[in-house]
């Protein structure tokens, strides 16, 4: 069972402006509680992990924010994608199977965290990630991610949207000749294996990946 989580929040957040003019997106508030937060809160209340958040744009900020915590700050000096990103983080986070999740989302319901670790097969999976249903993906823009076939396994296209939060073995990561690339190309090496899969959150999720998202996701969390 992973026992470590990369948090990804090393974007400029260009859809948000001019919220992020000054500000990085994972520290962006939703119902005064900021994005970043919500998803170690989440990750808290799962279990004891090891915990990395990557940081570029207004890396100071993000410092700042997790300074005095037990949380480890990978500073970027340039953009490295999602792949590359955690590629660099691997030394941070010592472990071959690791939790990522994104910061520019907001829930309600069962602990993501918890929905992946009870789904988790190492015997048959190389990555497991929580998807939902377009219809039921709040603030989403555009359309599905995947499809989810009936074995679990997931194929491009289709109207399963990825919330940002999945495991991964770190292996298939460190394999990556490239130091910048995106997890798709990962995602895509293991799809060709048969390895990939998703499973279903059964509760609410809101994209927050730009600014209508915020007043759609302070209304999920006071409802």
């Amino acid at each position: 069972m992973p026992d470590a989580l990369m948090v990804f929040a090393a974007g400029f957040g260009t859809r948000m402006r001019p919220l992020t003019d000054d500000c990085p997106k994972p520290l962006l508030p939703v119902a005064g509680r900021n994005l970043l937060d919500r998803t170690l809160d989440l990750a808290r209340e799962h279990g004891e992990l090891r915990i990395v958040v990557n940081a570029h744009y207004l890396a100071g900020r993000i410092e700042a924010h997790l300074a005095g915590t037990d949380i480890a700050v990978a500073v970027e000096p340039e953009i490295l994608d999602t792949g590359g990103g955690l590629k660099a983080a691997l030394p941070l986070l010592g472990a071959d199977t690791v939790f990522t999740s994104n910061s520019d989302a907001v829930w309600r319901g069962p602990n993501p965290f918890g929905v992946l670790a009870a789904a988790w097969r190492p015997e048959e999976m190389d990555a497991l990630l929580l998807t939902v249903p377009l219809p039921q993906a709040l603030g989403r823009k555009g359309g599905g991610d995947f499809g989810l076939q009936d074995d679990g396994q997931l194929m491009r296209g289709g109207d399963r949207v990825y919330t940002g939060v999945q495991i991964l073995k770190t292996a298939r990561v460190a394999a990556v000749p490239e130091r910048i690339f995106s997890l798709n190309t990962v995602w895509d090496a293991i799809a060709a294996e048969g390895r990939l899969y998703g499973t279903t959150y059964c509760g609410e999720w809101c994209d927050v990946g730009h600014p209508e998202g915020i007043a759609l996701a302070e209304t999920l969390v006071t409802a």
